[in-house]
């Protein structure tokens, strides 16, 4: 009997088509605008995913997010350095600074200082150059991603000053002013795509301190390592009670980040409605189709009835339907979404797909596809067999 009912399905190609079509956009709505919006909320943290090495960061308690700067005094390493259970702790410094191109244009951009000793808290992947680079006088490295976008520069004119040629991609060697300090580019770094816009600098704990201007409160994170077999949130419980300062682990950072984002923001809200959108159109397609295809073969569901199918047998074959066409139109729509993200991944735009999405996506089509068999079942259930053969 299901084998009848695919064949009663796909037989009509105008109904299967209808179908598949409103399956496979809500599939392909859902699935893609949830993917951007998890590729958003990615970036938003990817500055500490991007710096594993650390088990807990500790920062001011009135920090909100990895971007907020709100700085502390630099006692409060040796505060955290001497807690039971720390292995290692480490500066790091992190605010947005002003920077004056080669070619003389102002640009903003994120200025991180590491430890100057052991540089733990550097960029995860050097392109050109080495870390060790840092060492070097004025030392800096820059963001690969930007040197062809917003570090690109113009070669001028050392008479006249005027702009030489097209712009270029920055390089080793060129010297920017940080805050009216010099700086010389040593190296280059790939990161992870970032939520902020700003390119990101990195150099010395120092160096920043004398890039930036002087305050008494400059120590932005700590980076801790525990020591081995030490419990993560009963030494981030320690730190609390001591210093007063927040500690968090890797995990809640990204959290605390991510949430700050969810909440200012419309984002959520955004994407939302758009997920809420293509399952309401996509159950709309679905339904009506699906419901105008049982109406039009009601008389050979009478006609099963008469010869003595039950209502047992006539639920399995509407629900066979229904999940053949689901799983057809999910399966086009993740590939239509894939598809989307492969074209995409090498662009600005966010876009993370994973299993936990396509569940979701696939959850979210045999619930519209079952809607759609409820409402065709109601009027074949209350079919009466006779009236096929009235006439």
């Amino acid at each position: 009997m299901i084998q009848i009912a695919i064949k009663m399905l796909t037989g009509d190609r105008a109904k299967f088509l209808g179908i598949l079509v409103g399956l496979t956009f809500a599939t392909l709505l859902i699935t893609q605008q949830s993917a951007i919006f998890v590729g958003l909320m990615t970036r938003t943290y990817s500055f500490v995913t991007d710096t594993p090495v650390a088990d807990l960061w500790v920062m001011d308690p009135e920090v909100e997010h990895h971007a907020d700067a709100k700085p502390m005094l630099p006692t409060e390493l040796q505060r955290v350095r001497s807690v039971e259970g720390v292995d290692w702790a480490v500066p790091m410094f992190k605010t947005f600074a002003r920077m004056r191109m080669p070619n003389g244009a102002l640009r903003n951009c994120i200025l991180v200082g590491v430890d100057d000793v052991t540089l733990i808290g550097g960029p995860p992947q050097m392109v050109q150059g080495s870390m060790s680079d840092l060492y070097r006088t004025d030392g800096v490295i820059i963001d690969q991603d930007e040197i062809d976008r917003k570090l690109a520069v113009f070669d001028r004119d050392p008479a006249t000053r005027e702009p030489i040629g097209e712009k270029r991609p920055m390089r080793i060697g060129d010297v920017l002013e940080l805050n009216d300090h010099r700086a010389q580019v040593v190296g280059t770094f790939r990161a992870s795509k970032s939520f902020f816009w700003e390119p990101t600098i990195y150099t010395t704990y120092s160096r920043a301190l004398r890039f930036h201007p002087n305050e008494r409160r400059q120590l932005h994170f700590i980076l801790v390592r525990a020591a081995a077999g030490e419990d993560l949130e009963a030494l981030a419980a320690r730190i609390r009670e001591r210093t007063g300062m927040a500690a968090y682990t890797q995990p809640q950072f990204k959290w605390l980040t991510a949430s700050y984002i969810l909440s200012k923001t419309g984002i959520a809200v955004n994407f939302g409605i758009a997920v809420l959108l293509g399952f309401i159109v996509g159950a709309a397609i679905a339904g009506q189709t699906f419901h105008s295809f049982t109406v039009e073969n009601i008389r050979y569901f009478g006609t099963l009835k008469a010869m003595g199918a039950g209502d047992r047998t006539l639920l399995g074959m509407i629900i066979s339907q229904a999940l053949c066409a689901a799983f057809l139109g999910f399966g086009l729509g993740v590939g239509g979404a894939s598809l989307f993200g492969s074209v995409v991944a090498q662009s600005d735009l966010a876009f993370e797909l994973n299993w936990v999405l396509v569940a979701l996506a696939g959850g979210a089509v045999i619930l519209i596809a079952c809607g759609a068999a409820a409402i065709s079942l109601q009027k074949v259930i209350r079919l009466e067999p006779g009236i096929v053969f009235k006439g």
